[in-house]
């Protein structure tokens, strides 16, 4: 679900199942993570990302991490796909 707090967009998401990992490092994850993400345009140049990360089954706390994408002139947005049980790879576009 995803809601505007005055300038930010949060979207908090539920309903995770444990068959993937958090990251290519391979950090666990459970069914009952939420993750809250918070996005913030800082000004015309930069977007502020935050996401927070709770997940009782496999951390002791929520922890949090945050990052700044640039803008990128000339540059092309790429939609993040997740491919779990993806069984028509080879029809997506650039693989």
């Amino acid at each position: 679900m995803g809601k505007w707090q005055g300038d930010t967009l949060v979207v908090d998401t539920v309903g995770f199942n444990d068959k993937t990992w958090l990251d290519a490092m391979g950090h666990p994850h459970g069914e009952r993570m939420r993750i809250v993400e918070r996005y913030r345009r800082r000004d015309f140049g930069h977007l502020d990302v935050e996401i927070t990360i709770d997940d009782p089954e496999m951390y002791t706390k929520p922890w949090t991490t945050s990052y700044l994408i640039p803008f990128v002139p000339g540059g092309e947005l790429f939609e993040y796909i997740c491919q779990e049980n993806n069984v028509d790879v080879k029809h997506l576009v650039g693989k």
